[in-house]
């Protein structure tokens, strides 16, 4: 395994706590939100203005206190998004389930709880290898039976302190494959679905792979604000070595991977699904974006589908700092264009 070198942000000390102002309290420096809306207010008092919103001042949507931190400093971006497909379950063992028991409520089989904690102690050896005593975990997790029981066989892995919380997200559920289904109807659904495309077939009365993409890209833009506010780090505990963990199914994952990277179609369809219980991890390179080559081999992403045009994206993310463009990659737009060969 790669351990990439984590650059620290400014005015942040790496497994240290973000400098408080030495004006503030004992009982502001914890709660810097409380110091940041009591300044606020004393800003208003007695100028006969009151909040934005109309209420007293104090009370805007600007004193939540995710928001108010915010303010005071910059979190450090998670070391880790670890993707985690749920163990093995009724279903993958015998599609007929599917017939008779919701998918929502489709359990672990013992070797899928087997093989969810020893993927939980897979993490947590990767995570304590990097060498830092201050890291942490925290989870995104579907809300399916199966990805719940995956959670808790993760969690096994580790200790209250370390888990500083944990947000069932009902935008990484499976793919809709209708309700009840109909064994014999869906094998001739999936192959159609084989001859029209994965990405854009829609299953009757459920979900395409596009349908998915939609809200995946909902809950990419939750977690991105939630790193941005460091929702998942409490103000005094800002840590580089938080690692996020999502518990989610095969196809989901991927598609988030293709709505992270900025995958085409044509991209997705030649990806592979990764096995129950199994991971892929992305690490921030030294310049602070994530990759999958910090942590994963060539061949490892090959396996999973990658072109090289693909490896060679991330390459480049192993080096890049947030907010850089790479004017190489295909979805930048000569690549569309038949006229520029």
């Amino acid at each position: 395994m790669h351990v990439s070198s984590i650059l620290p942000l400014p005015g942040i000390r790496i497994g240290c706590r973000n400098p408080v102002s030495p004006q503030l309290s004992s009982r502001e420096a914890q709660h810097p939100s409380s110091y940041a809306v009591r300044q606020r207010n004393a800003s208003t008092a007695g100028s006969g203005r009151s909040s934005e919103n109309g209420s007293i001042p104090g009370e805007s949507l600007h004193d939540f206190p995710e928001k108010a931190t915010a303010t005071l400093g910059r979190c450090p971006r998670p070391r880790r998004i670890i993707l985690v497909r749920h163990g093995e379950s009724q279903g993958n063992v015998d599609e007929s389930v599917y017939t008779r028991i919701p998918d929502p409520k489709i359990e672990l089989t013992e070797k899928g709880w087997r093989g969810a904690e020893k993927t939980g102690r897979r993490i947590r050896e990767m995570i304590v290898n990097d060498g830092c005593d201050d890291w942490k975990v925290y989870f995104y997790v579907s809300p399916y039976t199966r990805t719940l029981q995956t959670l808790r066989g993760l969690g096994r892995a580790f200790e209250r302190e370390r888990i500083t919380g944990v947000r069932e997200e009902p935008r990484l559920r499976e793919q809709d494959f209708g309700n009840f289904q109909d064994r014999e109807k869906m094998i001739i659904e999936k192959a159609e679905r084989l001859k029209y495309g994965r990405f854009f077939y829609r299953f009757p009365d459920g979900e395409s792979a596009a349908d998915v993409y939609d809200r995946i890209t909902g809950f990419r833009e939750t977690l991105r604000a939630d790193i941005d506010i460091g929702r998942f780090q409490p103000p005094d505990e800002w840590t580089h070595n938080m690692n996020l963990i999502i518990v989610s199914h095969g196809l989901a994952l991927r598609v988030f991977l293709m709505r992270w990277y900025k995958w085409t179609v044509q991209q997705f369809e030649g990806l592979h699904n990764f096995g129950n219980g199994g991971m892929i991890v992305m690490q921030t390179g030294t310049g602070g974006r994530y990759s999958l080559l910090v942590h994963h081999t060539v061949e490892e992403m090959r396996e999973f589908g990658l072109t090289e045009e693909m490896l060679h994206d991330q390459r480049w993310q192993m080096k890049a700092k947030p907010g850089e463009f790479n004017h190489e990659w295909s979805s930048s737009g000569p690549s569309f264009f038949s006229h520029f060969d």
